[in-house]
């Protein structure tokens, strides 16, 4: 139980039985004489301070009335809790992905992003992260709840101990139109605003720099203060959480690696203005 407290899927895990119960306005002390178990207890679960057996997710789901899709779903994650790598596929996976970032976002003292094609999720605007989600085609309400959660992201760059973020931004995703010029303008101009913050750093890689690691796709690092790091890859409909040791050198070689070809801080936000300046609108 201990070694699984911390991991991404466990914390997903909490997420979801968290969410599972205040969508459906059932109180924590409500749920507890319920189900005969003590209130601190379900807390310990939903903070993910504590790991619960897959029959007691079963217990609280069937409490619930959690419908089938969403039940197994969920007692997917519970299945899985000791496999340290987490692998999410298919359209059901992007949900569980977006989670387990989530819950990593909140609980990281420091994460490290390189993103080759588009802004860094924890650098956008709502109206750049819906345009994003409107080209997928989702249902309305799908839509909708995904672009709130997206817009809330960032709050964990200015809590009160706010973790330390750099992100490492390929030219191309400043000039790739994502929605309107309109929305690229304030995107750039919400970077130039994020990166006055002291625990933000955005260093901008600039094309034509030559081969570096990052040729092999987007990657994020998650440092925590209490659990393993995470290395994270993120695709179209697919993700993974690694934890592995020999990956996560690795990466962080990469990342002193694509340091060396990127602008200084200073020079990025001089070349963000730049940027923003094209996407004006007339």
């Amino acid at each position: 139980m201990v070694a699984t407290a911390g991991t991404p899927r466990a914390r997903a895990l909490s997420a979801a039985l968290r969410d599972a119960r205040e969508t459906r306005g059932v109180g924590l002390r409500v749920l507890a004489r319920q189900l005969e178990i003590s209130h601190t207890q379900i807390s310990h679960w939903e903070t993910g301070h504590r790991v619960p057996g897959v029959e007691v997710v079963a217990m609280i789901l069937a409490a619930l009335r959690v419908p089938p899709g969403e039940r197994e779903r969920i007692l997917d994650l519970a299945r899985n809790l000791g496999e340290p790598s987490w692998l999410t596929v298919g359209i059901s996976g992007i949900p569980q992905q977006l989670a387990g970032a989530i819950e990593c976002e909140r609980a990281a003292s420091a994460i490290v992003e390189w993103s080759p094609m588009g802004v860094p999720g924890l650098l956008q605007t709502s109206d750049y992260s819906r345009a994003i989600l409107e080209e997928a085609d989702l249902p309305e309400h799908d839509l909708d709840v995904r672009a709130m959660i997206r817009a809330s992201r960032s709050e964990v760059l200015s809590r009160p101990e706010p973790l330390e973020f750099e992100a490492l931004v390929s030219e191309a995703a400043l000039h790739e139109p994502i929605g309107s010029p309109r929305i690229m303008r304030s995107q750039i101009t919400h970077l130039l605003h994020m990166s006055e913050k002291p625990n933000v750093v955005i260093r901008i890689v600039p094309l034509r720099a030559g081969w570096h690691p990052g040729w092999s796709g987007p990657f994020v690092i998650y440092d925590f203060p209490s659990a393993p790091s995470v290395v994270h890859f993120e695709h179209y409909s697919s993700g993974a959480f690694i934890p592995v040791e020999h990956d996560l050198r690795e990466y962080r070689k990469a990342v002193v690696k694509i340091r060396e070809v990127t602008l200084s801080p200073a020079d990025s936000l001089d070349y963000l203005v730049q940027a923003g300046e094209k996407w004006e609108v007339g």
